[in-house]
């Protein structure tokens, strides 16, 4: 039966909010997580999964039994990426920002309340690493996001409280993060100090349009004993993220 105008179907809704949910963080998801944070039966859960491990949007991890994105579905997203002139104007100068930095380089816009990874570099050495392309990152617990949320024109990306907490780093106090932004504002760059993942830290600067208004970040993400020295960023790094980012500005001006 075709469904009424207005109407819609419950399966494909739950199983949007099953991608949406995954998407939303770093980490892999079990069945009883997404029972629980969905509020839908395990048995449910269990039909609309294998469906999308089927078809490739989402996988299992073999060993824990957890979930995560699929290939197939993240190839789907770069497909509308690669038309994003924000990610095609920005893939070099983020390739030169890992190049200089020797770490790796993102580049991130504001999507449904959090940071939509559009361009990943991996970090220019020979260790396991995994493309982030089309993922999800927290607004207030990363720089990009932090970045993002400070030059928001319209104040609106900042997820309800509470904030989660990603580490025991993860500003979740609404005032002191807005305090955080204001430096962010103030200095025109963003860090996150293990506040997303512990051991990790990021630096992140705006992007602008021709406008002047901020339509993107790009940023680093590193081992806190690279990127830091007596527990402070190095500021050789700084540079290195702000010169990026008013290169691609530059670029997208003309």
């Amino acid at each position: 039966m075709v469904a009424a105008v207005g109407e819609t179907i419950q399966s494909v809704e739950r199983a949007a909010a099953i991608l949406r949910l995954l998407a939303s963080g770093p980490r892999q998801l079990g069945v009883a997580e997404l029972a629980r944070a969905l509020g839908l039966p395990k048995g449910t859960l269990h039909g609309i999964l294998r469906t999308l491990v089927r078809v490739g949007f989402v996988e299992q991890d073999a060993t824990t039994g957890k979930y995560r994105l699929g290939a197939t579905l993240l190839h789907l997203g770069s497909s509308y990426l690669d038309v994003n002139e924000l990610r095609t104007r920005s893939i070099n100068w983020a390739d030169a920002l890992a190049g200089r930095s020797r770490e790796s380089a993102w580049i991130g816009t504001l999507h449904e309340g959090h940071v939509l990874v559009i361009h990943h570099v991996f970090r220019p050495d020979d260790s396991m690493q995994t493309l982030q392309v089309g993922t999800y990152l927290p607004t207030h617990a990363s720089a990009l996001g932090k970045v993002l949320l400070a030059y928001d024109p319209y104040g609106e990306s900042l997820a309800a409280p509470p904030l989660p907490a990603y580490t025991d780093r993860t500003l979740v106090d609404a005032a002191k993060l807005e305090e955080d932004l204001e430096q962010v504002r103030a200095r025109g760059w963003a860090a996150e100090m293990e506040e997303l993942t512990e051991g990790e830290v990021a630096i992140a600067a705006p992007i602008k349009d021709p406008r002047g208004l901020v339509v993107g970040a790009i940023g680093i993400r590193g081992a806190v004993e690279r990127l830091t020295a007596d527990g402070a960023l190095t500021m050789e790094y700084v540079s290195y993220v702000r010169d990026a980012a008013r290169a691609i500005t530059r670029d997208l001006a003309r």
